[in-house]
């Protein structure tokens, strides 16, 4: 008999382990509902910049006509972020794709919970607010009814697992 004791493999607490059912699950992050309602919201803006650029109140030379074209581009390109967002989950992690892309390890997770505004969830997103044991966090969205009731899942196997050490 060894006298040694078996290495540790982890310093602290133990990592919490998660697997998705069928191994790895991803959904469109917005619902169609929001899309379409972004999208309206970026043509209404870019129809109000092109009858002030028609009628010369937002011409290039002026400043105010620049800062509206810098504050269009931003949020086309948030438009196009809400429109291409996907989030996925796995055995390793939540992944979502933003413009940056977001990604968190299930085995550090220390803390999750789910958002949602029920009765809305057809316009707003639920959302699973996590933070990590050194307490970092982040919010990853998802507007697939599947990948919802993986959030609570996760969300009820993480309370469990932490609670008990």
């Amino acid at each position: 008999m060894d006298p040694t004791p078996a290495p540790n493999t982890h310093f602290g607490p133990p990592p919490f382990k998660f697997t998705p059912k069928g191994g790895s699950i991803s959904g469109k992050a917005f619902s169609t509902t929001f899309k379409i309602l972004a999208t309206v919201i970026v043509l209404a803006l870019s129809a109000a910049f092109i009858q002030a650029w028609l009628a010369g109140k937002a011409s290039g030379a002026s400043v105010a006509g620049g800062w509206f074209i810098a504050g269009l581009l931003l949020v086309g390109y948030t438009w196009w972020c809400i429109l291409r967002s996907v989030t996925r989950l796995d055995e390793q992690g939540l992944h979502q794709t933003w413009m940056w892309d977001k990604h968190m390890e299930l085995r550090e997770l220390a803390y999750g919970k789910l958002i949602r505004v029920r009765g809305l969830e057809w316009l707003i997103a639920p959302r699973l607010y996590v933070r990590t044991l050194m307490g970092k966090f982040s919010v990853f969205y998802a507007s697939s009814p599947e990948m919802v009731a993986e959030f609570e899942r996760l969300v009820s196997e993480l309370k469990t697992f932490r609670s008990i050490r």
